[in-house]
């Protein structure tokens, strides 16, 4: 491509970009752990994106728990539905917001890639290996960073931007605000940041995304699950529609179409032309009170007690006999066969083996956790 085709095709990509709103991340400020020299029409953004979807760990999203594993019901959502419903509802609120479509894509594509197999209950078995084996708290958000700035790529990492890396970080629908106000922060604040998250909860709880984009995706992730995960439940017969509270009901609906719709509004409503993403006192209380409804009804019953047993005793198995697969340089294990030996030299040399377990482990789809050893 000459260079006056190329600057025009570039104009055409960045053409959207002179309408969004004056709090909103132009492409031009994404900033890179590492330089991109190479010229691309693709704004950088929006070549996070195809970084992200090209990536063998988005590709294993099909096959990880959402809420319900191994059940025999087709319509249960897996994460990849997640990520796609909350790029959807994110996209649409950023739309209407006048933000950047692409940064918003990118980190909701992005932000549930480090999950485990067996969703948050995999999470929190291996969390507690992380943290009796090296003293370092194991959650998703930070494994998806990881995952994308030092795992793919054969251990070299994708080099995304790091408002993506951050929005990503910062995605943690599970501790919902009625008021989500960024936080800017330099390429040093965040890998900072980052850091202390391994070893401070605090810091953890309280990461702010650095753009209005990551607010946006941060409200989204809890938008775009409650009310699927109550449809999920429904769905197989863990209770009833009528079951839910009339409290909750009145406000937000009492299905997935009208609770996403009343949300996705009162965001709107809330937040536009403004620095900052908002909910409306009312419909905050309703989304805290289903958030709380769901944990009860639906999050304690997705596995029984023998499952958590089963789970655990698997995971922690896995665990020793991978370290000592390591220890012995035992070639004929798996985690060499398809794990170690398709990753460069500087991650085997420079990452401890206790963490190259887990990382493996962290990457394993939910059939691929039973189907080793």
């Amino acid at each position: 491509m000459n260079k006056e085709m190329f600057l025009e095709v570039e104009k055409n990509f960045l053409a959207k970009e002179r309408f969004l709103s004056p709090y909103a991340t132009k492409s031009s400020e994404g900033t890179r752990l590492q330089e991109i020299k190479e010229p691309d029409i693709r704004p950088a953004f929006y070549r996070d994106i195809d970084r992200i979807i090209y990536s063998l760990s988005y590709t294993r999203y099909v096959d990880k728990t959402q809420v319900f594993s191994f059940r025999e019901n087709d319509h249960i959502s897996k994460r990849m539905i997640h990520v796609q419903l909350v790029s959807k509802v994110a996209r649409t609120i950023g739309r209407a917001l006048g933000l950047n479509e692409d940064l918003i894509e990118a980190i909701a594509l992005g932000h549930d890639i480090g999950h485990t197999p067996l969703g948050h209950e995999g999470e929190k078995i291996l969390n507690e290996i992380s943290q009796k084996e090296l003293h370092m708290t194991f959650a998703h958000n930070l494994q998806s960073v990881r995952t994308l700035m030092n795992l793919e790529n054969h251990g070299k990492g994708n080099n995304l931007t790091i408002q993506v890396l951050d929005g990503i970080m910062c995605h943690n629908g599970e501790m919902p605000s009625n008021i989500y106000r960024p936080i800017k922060k330099t390429k040093e604040e965040f890998l900072e940041e980052y850091q202390k998250c391994y070893t401070d909860k605090e810091v953890l709880k309280t990461v702010t995304p650095m753009t209005l984009e990551g607010c946006v995706v941060r409200i989204s992730d809890i938008i775009a699950y409650l009310g699927r995960d109550i449809e999920d439940a429904i769905e197989i017969g863990v209770f009833k529609r009528e079951d839910l509270p009339k409290e909750i009901t009145d406000v937000l609906g009492n299905n997935n179409h009208d609770i996403v719709n009343t949300l996705i509004m009162d965001v709107i409503e809330n937040s536009l032309g403004k620095d900052y993403i908002q909910l409306s006192d009312k419909v905050y209380k309703a989304l805290f009170h289903m958030k709380n409804f769901n944990a009860q009804n639906i999050y304690l019953k997705a596995n029984t007690d023998e499952d958590r047993k089963r789970y655990k005793e698997k995971m922690v198995h896995l665990y020793k006999e991978y370290l000592k697969d390591l220890e012995e340089n035992n070639q004929d294990s798996v985690i060499f066969k398809v794990y170690l030996n398709t990753m460069s030299k500087d991650y085997i040399e420079n990452t401890d083996p206790k963490r190259i377990v887990i990382d493996f482990i962290a990457g394993m789809t939910d059939d691929y956790f039973f189907r080793s050893m």
